[in-house]
């Protein structure tokens, strides 16, 4: 037989031989099982400890679950490794998790990999709670990466003087707007996760260009605190989320949203892969292009942006309004669009050129900016809009309008720079006087007459994989 080193060993000798294992080459991201140490801890103490508490410690399971039990758990990570936590919703998208759950198990220690269709992810959360150096892997949608945020910030993630982990992505929702953001894809292909996890060692590598290795960088992300307060008591659904971290939106696009939420709670077994979502979407947005559900939304609702009220009624009618956080919403559409100046992605800097305008001229349209896409300035802040960039980091919120359903198709395909930019702001207050179809990153919800304020609420990191040199196909926006 060989061992480690490729020396060669008669089969007689190998039980002589003491077994050496480097963990090897995703050694960093591993946590061997002597590196999970439990704490015994008295059994009369621990129960009265629990019963004080109201609580029960945490331990880890073989399934990677969090259950309740007397023993709790120290982790020790080995000298120079950053192991890996990993979170795979097995019900996002196409439903890959179930595959990914069983690969990621061979790969790492199975007590780093959680299912988190099995307990959530406070359990994973609070046993790494305490270890000095690890990374975080969300393997879902959008929905999925701020499940696990907001969890982060319940455990208290960062507040104990320790450096908060850095979140990746590896999308399997239908939109993966994140995803896009940090440049991880539009969706996960079925490719090797030996060599996602190895773009991971030493800070972020990819392979580009066949041999091309580039690092990556860990960027800052804001989110945003939303608060709505009911003006009257009606019935209505319960809020996805008290957290923004890509966009917001009430009207058009939440009102086909809302469709594809209660179709898919119907019958789940229709959405079983991202295309068919895709489709499912595609009819809905067709149905809503001729209800107009939403029209003269500026007759219902008043928005205040740093404390300035914007004027919606001037200029084409408005079906939706977007609160965007990142550069990409609703599967990869840039609502906010190019700057004529430069984007920004945390003191990351790329030549825009305006692309839109590019794929325009390439079809023999001559696009250019309409003027109606954009206010001169920023109300609420003097900015000049039609060069005002996005950057995931400045604490800023870009606001944009949606004229209608084929608005945020036309974008796409770059028949439009953008949706109507109105405001670039620190916080806004938003007023509905009757029932509006709203969304907080792709989680819809039928809200009745209410007062809503969103105002910054931290930063948190985020690892941004290095741009590819790969032009894209022919055919590549049908993987989009």
């Amino acid at each position: 037989m060989t061992i480690d080193g490729g020396k060669q060993l008669h089969n007689l000798c190998a039980p002589g031989v003491k077994p050496e294992c480097n963990l090897g080459e995703l050694r960093t991201h591993i946590l061997p099982p002597t590196a999970i140490c439990p704490i015994v801890l008295d059994r009369q103490k621990s129960l009265m400890s629990r019963s004080e508490s109201g609580g029960m410690t945490t331990s880890i399971d073989p399934g990677g679950i969090g259950v309740g039990s007397p023993m709790s758990f120290q982790i020790s990570p080995l000298p120079n490794t950053r192991p890996l936590l990993v979170f795979i919703n097995p019900k996002s998208g196409g439903r890959q998790g179930v595959k990914l759950l069983r690969k990621f198990q061979y790969l790492l220690n199975p007590r780093q990999v959680y299912n988190l269709a099995k307990g959530g992810p406070m359990g994973g959360l609070q046993i790494f709670k305490d270890a000095p150096c690890f990374r975080v892997l969300c393997c879902g949608g959008d929905g999925t990466v701020g499940w696990v945020l907001e969890s982060m910030d319940k455990v208290g993630m960062g507040t104990g003087g320790g450096p908060q982990p850095s979140v990746g992505v590896i999308p399997l929702g239908t939109g993966n707007d994140l995803a896009r953001c940090l440049r991880w894809g539009g969706g996960y292909e079925g490719e090797s996760l030996y060599k996602i996890l190895k773009i991971l060692v030493d800070g972020l590598r990819v392979l580009a260009s066949f041999q091309k290795v580039e690092k990556a960088s860990t960027v800052m992300l804001d989110r945003w605190s939303i608060q709505v307060s009911e003006a009257a008591r009606e019935p209505g659904d319960s809020i996805p989320y008290n957290i923004i971290n890509n966009y917001f939106s009430i009207g058009v696009d939440a009102a086909i949203c809302v469709k594809f939420h209660l179709e898919r709670e119907r019958n789940p077994e229709k959405f079983n892969s991202r295309m068919k979502n895709k489709l499912w979407y595609f009819e809905f947005a067709t149905s809503e292009t001729f209800a107009a559900s939403c029209k003269n939304l500026h007759e219902d609702i008043d928005i205040m942006c740093d404390g300035v009220s914007l004027d919606l009624a001037s200029g084409p009618s408005l079906q939706g309004i977007a609160l965007l956080n990142i550069p990409y919403s609703h599967g990869g559409s840039n609502l906010w669009g190019e700057s004529h100046t430069k984007k920004k992605i945390n003191g990351s800097t790329t030549t825009s050129g305006s692309s839109a305008r590019k794929r325009g001229k390439k079809k023999g349209i001559g696009l250019s900016i309409s003027q109606r896409d954009f206010s001169t300035t920023s109300i609420a802040s003097s900015v000049d809009l039609t060069t005002a960039f996005q950057d995931i980091g400045d604490r800023l919120i870009e606001v944009i309008g949606l004229e209608n359903c084929l608005h945020i198709g036309q974008v796409r395909s770059g028949l439009r720079a953008s949706g109507r930019r109105l405001a670039q702001c620190s916080s806004v207050v938003i007023r509905t006087r009757k029932r509006f179809p709203m969304q907080i990153d792709g989680e819809p919800w039928m809200q009745p007459p209410c007062t809503i304020q969103i105002t910054h609420k931290n930063q948190v990191p985020m690892l941004m994989a290095p741009a590819t040199t790969k032009k894209p196909g022919l055919l590549s926006f049908l993987k989009k």
